[in-house]
């Protein structure tokens, strides 16, 4: 199921940027609240995975929609 574009897609392309955002205000609003070392961890660490999750989701699409090309001719 994640090896059809579609679905990555939608990993790639909606989903995991739309958790990137909302992990970053989350980050954020920890950090103003006086939460700093939390919030500074949830920051930099679980939005970056959220940010290069989609970019593996991209390639992975790439890759499979060019498998797809190459096996249709």
């Amino acid at each position: 199921m994640l090896k059809k574009p579609e679905t990555l897609f939608v990993l790639g392309y909606m989903l995991l940027p739309l958790l990137a955002l909302l992990s970053a205000i989350v980050g954020l609003t920890m950090i103003l609240g006086g939460n700093r070392i939390a919030g500074i961890i949830v920051l930099v660490v679980v939005t970056q995975v959220f940010t290069f999750g989609s970019f593996f989701a991209l390639r992975q699409r790439k890759a499979a929609m060019l498998q797809e090309r190459d096996a249709g001719q």
